[in-house]
């Protein structure tokens, strides 16, 4: 996990614990913060925020630079996240590699949620 989700959670000491059974169960809702294989590297594991479930429209501000998908360049990216898909973006927007570059992420790629950081003990408690 990198800066992409700052300021919720630090790469830099931060130690969560994942719950992987909401995941298999579909129990899982935008505002969700979720672990996943990377689409783009699957050796890598990703941090990042369910923005959009199946079905939702997103309306996404590209990343500052990349390529977007489904979108013309410079304004809003606008898709349908497709049957069994998230829509995942980091809350460090302009720090992030997340759906905006890699589209839509197969739920089969979500590890776990993350529900509690236990580390350090003054922000010890649940995570939103």
């Amino acid at each position: 996990m990198g800066p992409s989700m700052l300021p919720t959670l630090n790469a830099a000491g931060d130690v969560v614990l994942l719950e992987h059974i909401t995941p298999k169960l579909h129990g899982l809702k935008p505002g969700d913060i979720v672990v996943a294989k990377s689409p783009s590297n699957p050796r890598m594991l990703v941090c990042k925020r369910i923005v959009a479930m199946e079905g939702h429209e997103v309306h996404a501000m590209p990343p500052p630079r990349g390529i977007v998908i489904g979108g013309g360049g410079h304004g809003e990216c606008h898709t349908v996240v497709p049957r069994g898909h998230v829509w995942l973006q980091g809350d460090n927007l302009f720090n992030s590699t997340d759906s905006r570059h890699y589209g839509p992420v197969p739920l089969a790629l979500v590890k776990g949620r993350v529900f509690y950081r236990v580390w350090p003990p003054r922000d010890c408690g649940p995570v939103r």
